[in-house]
């Protein structure tokens, strides 16, 4: 059925069908239609997972960028996501760049997008966070406005930090979108330090003004040298940041060099992105040495990557992309996957466990100091200590 939409809406203008799929979906998500598309995708349960001190229902969630300003939580949480990222959303609403600022790579079944965080400002999320149904976990993905100088960026994300705090599970600190000008320069030297202390600062006072914890992660790019990742993991650990996520999308166009839309401005995501966003996600997992969790994001569209993504050191992942080209069967794939386990081999942070599975039966072999044998119960990855 997917391919029959999916054929439809690919004669449209790539933000227009975007736009056109997120209606769909916030119809879809109507308490009267709900239960419709809940019964065409046969969305199976999920393998609860512990991250960042957050109980995700299951470890697939939806990258930020798909819904901008949450119009469509309940049609995403329909699909069978564990866990939702809305936005970058920025303290005031802004158009983004001029369009046309989306463009399809089909033959290597990529997106470039040159949005420059178009949304309808922190207020009108989280007005439909607060009325969402969604029982997963919702991430709330923050961002500056265009016209606020970068001296004063860390302005806009304590302003949207306080607005999103009590509503969210999670919040991200995105400071990787190539679209934004001088953005990524957030993620360096004195501006990336100023930014995580003050954050963090800030984190401290509204966990006792609301009396409970709500974790933060950063968002980083995937066009970083080694030095540079080697100093933004020193940074992130350094200001006990509660996860990473890696990553956004690239300004390279090595992997889609000659195709269609290639020359376009912006960053690349989906299929040419999936090495290169393993790669760093394995660097960091090395730099960090299992003391900040990953989120791994950048290209997923299958078992195969996805198992990959893991065995570098992810714990969660996100897809975004993938779904646009291989529809919701792909959540459905990923989660059934990782219920039954089949095919797939892991390689967790600290704990460091590699699954074996055969058909519905899993076992692990803990590599911890004595590699004992140790039965997987309740769903759990740990090996129990």
């Amino acid at each position: 059925m997917y391919q029959l939409f999916r054929h439809g809406i690919f004669q449209m203008d790539a933000e227009k069908a975007h736009d056109f799929t997120i209606q769909c979906l916030k119809l879809a998500g109507n308490p009267l239609f709900q239960p419709i598309l809940k019964s065409l995708i046969h969305a199976p349960k999920g393998f609860p997972k512990t991250v960042m001190g957050v109980n995700f229902p299951n470890p697939i969630g939806l990258a930020a960028g798909a819904d901008k300003n949450g119009d469509a939580i309940e049609g995403f949480g329909a699909l069978g996501f564990g866990f939702l990222e809305l936005g970058t959303v920025t303290p005031v609403a802004q158009d983004g760049n001029a369009k046309p600022r989306q463009f399809r790579l089909i033959e290597a079944e990529g997106i470039i997008n040159r949005n420059g965080f178009n949304n309808n400002g922190i207020d009108y999320l989280i007005e439909n966070v607060k009325n969402a149904r969604y029982k997963g976990v919702i991430g709330i993905n923050i961002g500056k406005n265009k016209f606020t100088p970068l001296e004063q960026g860390k302005d806009d994300y304590i302003f949207c930090l306080n607005k999103a705090y009590n509503y969210a599970g999670y919040i991200t600190v995105n400071i990787s979108s190539p679209n934004t000008p001088d953005l990524r320069q957030l993620q360096y030297g004195d501006y990336f330090d100023d930014l995580l202390r003050s954050i963090k600062d800030r984190q401290t006072i509204l966990a006792n003004q609301y009396n409970k914890y709500v974790p933060i992660a950063v968002k980083i790019a995937p066009d970083l040298t080694e030095s540079e990742l080697v100093q933004i993991a020193d940074t992130l650990v350094r200001h006990k940041m509660d996860g990473v996520i890696a990553t956004n999308t690239t300004i390279s166009r090595d992997t889609v060099m000659g195709m269609k839309n290639a020359e376009q401005q912006g960053g690349l995501s989906g299929k040419p992105l999936q090495h290169k966003s393993t790669e760093i996600i394995k660097r960091l997992h090395q730099e960090l040495k299992g003391q900040i969790p990953i989120i791994g994001s950048g290209g997923i569209d299958g078992l195969q990557n996805a198992q990959e993504k893991i065995e570098a050191g992810a714990e969660l992942l996100q897809v975004y992309s993938g779904l646009i080209y291989h529809g919701p069967k792909l959540v459905k794939e990923l989660v059934k996957i990782l219920n039954n386990g089949k095919k797939i081999r892991f390689t967790l942070p600290q704990h460091r466990i590699r699954w074996s599975v055969e058909s519905n039966r899993i076992s692990a072999s803990c590599l911890c100091a004595r590699r004992e044998r140790v039965g997987i119960m309740r769903s759990r990855y740990d090996c129990g200590h």
